[in-house]
């Protein structure tokens, strides 16, 4: 008894977890608003303080420096996100200020090839770019060692989560092949194995990638 319901018990978190994951993925998708990364740069203007208006790059870390409020962090935030969260700080120092918030300068959308292609590398996405196109940009697939038929698809499913998925561009490259290739997105990382792939977690996270493949930047 105990056993049977110790397995009724698994297969309901099994269950749930592919319910959790399904959302996840379909929030990512709605949700297309840009997200700050470091390196970026904001202009910040504050209408009745002039003073104080600055221009800041993300840190490394996510940080910012304000004069208002000193460290902030904004990495993963929507510009709107950002400004509520100056605007949080800001407060507390000025009485109801109204401020401005810019994107000057942001990362260009890429997309990174690695493993088994003659030159793995970062890419900067220009107009739709689907994985056989990818692949040819990265020099193409080397001819005696790439395992074409399980070429790893890895995309952001949030701030710390990637989803794997196994691309057959072998069968893709038949002329006789009919099926439709989804378009790569901003962030997605191709890797080409050198051997067959017994088994592959369906979510990793991004913080483990260069554990598991060689993340070329």
């Amino acid at each position: 008894m105990r056993c049977h319901l110790l397995m009724i018990g698994i297969s309901l978190f099994s269950a749930w977890a592919d319910v959790a994951l399904a959302q996840v993925g379909s929030f990512s998708q709605r949700d297309s608003r840009y997200r700050l990364q470091p390196s970026d740069t904001l202009e910040i203007h504050y209408r009745y303080s002039p003073e104080f208006d600055q221009t800041v790059t993300l840190q490394p870390d996510g940080f910012v420096a304000l004069q208002l409020a000193g460290d902030l962090k904004l990495q993963g935030l929507t510009v709107d996100e950002a400004k509520a969260a100056i605007l949080e700080k800001a407060i507390q120092r000025l009485r109801d200020p109204e401020i401005t918030v810019v994107l000057k300068d942001f990362e260009k959308p890429y997309f990174v090839v690695g493993g088994e292609v003659a030159n793995p590398g970062r890419f900067e996405m220009r107009g739709t770019v689907n994985p056989l196109q990818a692949i040819a940009m990265a020099g193409g697939f080397k001819a005696a060692s790439a395992k074409h038929s399980q070429v790893i698809l890895l995309r952001r499913i949030g701030l710390e989560l990637a989803r794997t998925e196994i691309l057959d561009l072998k069968a893709a490259m038949s002329p006789s092949s009919s099926e439709l290739m989804t378009d790569l997105r901003p962030g997605d990382m191709l890797i080409v194995p050198q051997n067959r792939i017994s088994k592959i977690e369906r979510v990793i996270k991004m913080t483990n990638i260069g554990a598991y493949f060689p993340i070329p930047y």
